[in-house]
């Protein structure tokens, strides 16, 4: 008997040497590559209003495959910003996680890895063994995470979705609609900004390895898309939900069913270009209300962790006018998706941020009191370490190695020109800079833009490659 299991990018049989080969002559005949015989759905919608501006089979229920993994990482998201888990906390493999059949990292059981590595593995590589770790992870069982995923799908208003795993592997009655996964994507969207960013890196170190991403050719074709997820298995077809920006507007659309990689991206551009055409120049910015789960604060979740109560996210850092204290890596709610930080520090980065508000007439307030309370609670809490330079905080990792060192990549006469030249430099130069932390540091001649947190050897190739593309670039010790 031949037993077949469709994963994203992959068919496994278990059979006989005779029988594989009659297996194979009967695929290739009956089933031409890219073939697919899944039923076909789309919807356009304007991410700015909510708008549908197109719309085929949308509310039929069918296989959405990895696009799952949205709903996945969203909770994982919502878990960290509630400060159920922390992104640096390391997350043992269990076996069924190990065994999760490809698309993979690779893992093993009995590993131990950070919880942003899974993030970067399964929003970027759509792995599936990572899924399901972050779901295990989270909850303590992937059929617990199953049913905090659906909860969030009932309060998000997906009244067609419903999901059994958190990877989107064929299962009966894991099933959702274009119209629910495109909404979720416009979720995503607004409602974690700070990490929407990894949808549209091509690559990413997910620790043991780099991965490349499975929507890259889209990101590469189409100009101004920055997301979101693919998915494949044979009951699906192709799927994709697929968001892009050009001139102040933005689009989500989403097909179930292509028939290829290439015509479902084929597909997807027509019905973004479509959307583009079909939207208003101008329009008010609606954002969807967040849903939130009504969990219970302080209780010992399954998985043997204490919880701790949902908090607000605290108020980013607005530069005081003087220059006291420009920058601290990033600003603190960075610093907070970031890090895993304890409870002892979060009032101390509450006070901070009250302190640097200009609306409140205490700008100027030497910071540096409340930076050491922070990063001595820091220090001892959470086995980080921070430095104190020049009223600036920057973060290092002790597991990862020595990374004191940074580049300069130029000076500028106003902060956003620093900032944008960083985030270009960031995207040309994404194999070095992947994981180092952008800041801006207000000097006598000018605003300096930095990058922060890497190896000496990692500052002399990323300054090397930047010349050579001939940008300047300067390695400086942390």
């Amino acid at each position: 008997m031949i037993g077949l299991r469709q994963v994203e990018g992959a068919v496994f049989v278990n059979v006989s040497r005779a029988a594989f080969q009659i297996a194979l002559i009967a695929c290739f005949f009956l089933h031409p590559v890219g073939g697919s015989a899944a039923p076909y759905a789309a919807m356009v919608m304007d991410a700015r209003t909510g708008e549908v501006l197109h719309s085929r089979n949308a509310d039929t229920r069918l296989h959405p495959a990895s696009l799952t993994k949205m709903m996945t990482l969203y909770v994982v998201f919502d878990a960290v910003e509630r400060g159920e888990i922390g992104l640096d906390q390391k997350v043992k493999i269990s076996r069924k996680a190990a065994k999760e059949p490809p698309s993979k990292l690779g893992l093993r059981a009995g590993q131990k890895v950070k919880l942003r590595y899974l993030i970067r593995a399964a929003a970027v590589r759509s792995a599936n063994d990572a899924a399901t770790a972050l779901g295990e992870a989270v909850s303590g069982s992937e059929s617990r995470f199953a049913r905090r995923m659906n909860d969030m799908a009932k309060a998000m208003g997906l009244n067609k979705t419903t999901f059994k795993n958190a990877h989107g592997l064929t299962e009966q009655g894991h099933l959702s609609t274009a119209r629910d996964m495109t909404v979720l994507g416009r979720h995503m969207f607004y409602d974690f900004p700070d990490y929407y960013n990894l949808f549209s890196r091509r690559s990413t170190s997910a620790g043991q390895k780099t991965v490349r991403n499975t929507n890259r050719r889209l990101l590469n074709a189409y100009r101004g898309a920055d997301g979101i997820k693919t998915g494949y298995t044979r009951a699906a077809g192709f799927n994709l939900v697929a968001s892009a920006e050009r001139g102040g507007k933005r689009v989500i659309a989403t097909v179930f069913g292509g028939r290829s990689v290439a015509t479902r991206n084929q597909r997807v551009a027509e019905l973004l270009d479509m959307g583009f055409s079909r939207s208003p120049d101008r329009a008010a910015v609606k954002k969807p209300r967040r849903p939130v789960l009504s969990l219970p604060a302080n209780i010992v979740a399954q998985s043997g962790r204490v919880m701790r109560s949902s908090r607000p996210p605290l108020r980013p850092i607005a530069a005081p006018a003087d220059g006291t204290l420009i920058a601290i890596a990033e600003d603190i709610s960075d610093v907070l998706a970031e890090v895993a930080l304890s409870d002892t520090t979060i009032p101390a980065l509450a006070e901070f941020a009250a302190t640097t508000d200009p609306g409140n007439g205490r700008t100027g307030i030497d910071q540096r009191p409340v930076l050491r309370h922070m990063v001595a609670q820091g220090s001892a809490q959470e086995e980080l370490e921070f430095d104190l330079e020049d009223g600036q905080v920057v973060m290092r990792d002790p597991d990862e190695g020595e990374r004191r060192w940074g580049i300069n990549v130029g000076l500028f006469t106003t902060r956003g020109e620093a900032e944008r030249v960083l985030l270009q430099t960031a995207l040309v130069e994404i194999a070095t800079l992947d994981a180092a932390k952008r800041s801006v540091v207000r000097g006598p001649k000018g605003w300096e833009a930095n990058f922060l947190g890497l190896s000496e050897e990692g500052a002399a190739l990323a300054c090397s490659r930047l010349n050579a593309r001939s940008l300047p670039c300067t390695p400086k010790p942390g």
